[in-house]
């Protein structure tokens, strides 16, 4: 094995930092975004090659999203602090993905709701019950994760949904949630979920417009199958 390469020995035009400032981060490596993020590597590990370790861990990106503490600190060279770094920039990175404004996004379609949640339910690994809770112009005016676990008729209670809709004011009600399988077909259990919800929601006056199960980069409108 040669002799690592540290960045203060790299040409400086050729340097994570310079080349960011110069070309942009979308021309960076998944390794330089990484060294950035590190900082500094150590007296014999150079900071690209703890990111290269991170990334060899990791699979290369994918899995890094779902990283904790115990699992960065454990590759050699990645102490606490350099853990954190990254971890902050994750968690950065998946708020701007799925950040929407409230305020002005109106649901006029399944489409509208499955693009509002997808980003951010895809990759759950446990069921997430969430509402969308609207005015009635449609437009979202509070998000609420109501339970998380397998669905079941029994424990996602409509009193739990209409208590939110009424103490927000809401006119309508969409409710999502999302399969870890990422196969979104619907279950004979989230079918009966369904039902149960909207027929509380007539008796209330408060419509449950739609239910959508999302998979990864895929939805299912059950209004538009026919069960509501």
């Amino acid at each position: 094995m040669g002799k690592p390469i540290f960045i203060r020995d790299l040409p400086t035009e050729d340097r994570p930092r310079e080349r960011l400032l110069k070309h942009g981060a979308d021309k960076l490596s998944n390794q330089e975004i990484l060294s950035i993020l590190i900082g500094s590597g150590s007296k014999n590990d150079p900071v690209q090659l703890l990111a290269d370790r991170i990334l060899m861990h990791f699979e290369g990106i994918k899995l890094l999203r779902d990283a904790t503490v115990e699992e960065l600190t454990a590759i050699k060279g990645i102490g606490v602090a350099k853990s954190l770094n990254i971890l902050a920039a994750i968690e950065l990175g998946k708020r701007i993905s799925s950040y929407k404004s409230i305020d002005t996004y109106m649901i006029r379609s399944p489409e509208d709701g499955a693009n509002y949640v997808m980003e951010e339910m895809r990759n759950l690994a446990q069921e997430h019950f969430v509402a969308l809770f609207l005015n009635t112009k449609n437009q979202i005016i509070h998000r609420q994760t109501l339970f998380i676990g397998s669905l079941n008729a029994s424990i996602v209670h409509p009193r739990e949904l209409f208590r939110e809709a009424v103490r927000r004011s809401a006119a309508s009600v969409l409710v999502c949630h999302n399969h870890p399988s990422g196969d979104p077909t619907p279950s004979q259990e989230d079918i009966l979920v369904t039902k149960r919800l909207v027929e509380s929601g007539k008796i209330i006056g408060i419509e449950v417009i739609d239910h959508l199960v999302i998979g990864n980069e895929r939805f299912v409108s059950l209004k538009q199958k026919g069960y509501l």
